[in-house]
């Protein structure tokens, strides 16, 4: 037996799909964080950091403490996924 679907959905309506409701948590550098997030205050080099991102890619709230950013994924209602 076959099933064949065919969705179709635009670029646009997929960039959003499950922005506001899933988001995932990212370690990076601080020197990450200063390259692509250039509006963020200057801070010192090396620092392992942690970062909540909406499913669209948008930055949420920047940690040192992984758990905080988890806390703020629950508290913002927002189910992280895992992303590899």
């Amino acid at each position: 037996m076959t099933f064949e679907s065919k969705i179709q959905i635009s670029k646009d309506e997929l960039a959003h799909l499950g922005a506001g409701q899933v988001g995932y948590i990212r370690k990076m550098t601080s020197d990450e964080v200063q390259e692509q997030f250039p509006g963020v205050p200057k801070m010192e080099s090396g620092i392992d950091l942690w970062a909540l991102f909406n499913a669209d890619g948008t930055p949420l709230f920047l940690s040192d403490d992984p758990s905080t950013a988890y806390v703020k994924a629950a508290e913002d209602e927002i189910s992280p996924v895992s992303v590899h």
